[in-house]
């Protein structure tokens, strides 16, 4: 039983074997629906993920571990599953990943969207937002904000407490989930077209087209 905000639910921590499987397309599914929370300087936030983008490590030319690339950056993917990985993009925005498999394979999956459950004022304030609109949590960008997210907090454990993903009980059918391209991985050539992003139909905080 975990207590979150103002609710208890019984919400189970998702255990470092369910990260560790060596399908990364297979997790990138089973996390939609699944709860992201984080817990930062006693401010707890959490959102139902609605969208993830699968990286199949070195054979992948749209993962930053393609060919096997080893950067002070990248080094984290080949970290154990169960471990966050967040990057820069631009410059500007902090983007959350969960590292799978086991050690030295560096698959990983960005968590695109998600729908805000407990926290939201603490969203809006760090987002600087003044209403909650689909926009507080769509895109990977604006989901790592409203969650406290940051490069500091790369190389996580994502089973502490400071940032998790839990079961809360919440099913979906195979005929809710779609499967598309990925987004803004042009530079990878026909790798950009394979079907690695994972949605929940017509969730309004998925991000891109429709």
């Amino acid at each position: 039983m975990v207590i979150i905000g103002e609710f208890t639910q019984a919400m189970r921590k998702i255990q470092k074997s369910f990260y560790e499987r060596g399908n990364v397309l297979k997790i990138a599914q089973d996390l939609l629906g699944k709860v992201l929370v984080t817990t930062f300087d006693g401010l707890i936030t959490s959102a139902r993920i609605v969208e993830t983008e699968a990286y199949a490590g070195e054979v992948d030319k749209a993962s930053h571990a393609w060919n096997g690339r080893r950067t002070n950056r990248t080094e984290i993917m080949y970290a154990t599953g169960g471990t966050a990985y967040v990057y820069l993009c631009y410059g500007i925005h902090h983007l959350f990943n969960v590292v799978t498999n086991k050690k030295g394979i560096p698959h990983a999956i960005l968590i695109r969207g998600a729908e805000p459950l407990e926290g939201v004022e603490t969203m809006l304030k760090r987002t600087k937002k003044k209403k909650a609109d689909y926009t507080l949590t769509k895109g990977p960008g604006n989901v790592s904000k409203a969650l406290g997210i940051f490069t500091k907090h790369s190389g996580l454990n994502l089973l502490s407490d400071e940032i998790y993903i839990a079961d809360d009980g919440f099913k979906l059918t195979k005929n809710m989930i779609t499967a598309t391209s990925r987004i803004g991985v042009d530079y990878a050539g026909e790798d950009a077209k394979l079907p690695y992003r994972f949605i929940i139909k017509d969730n309004k905080y998925v991000s891109g087209k429709k």
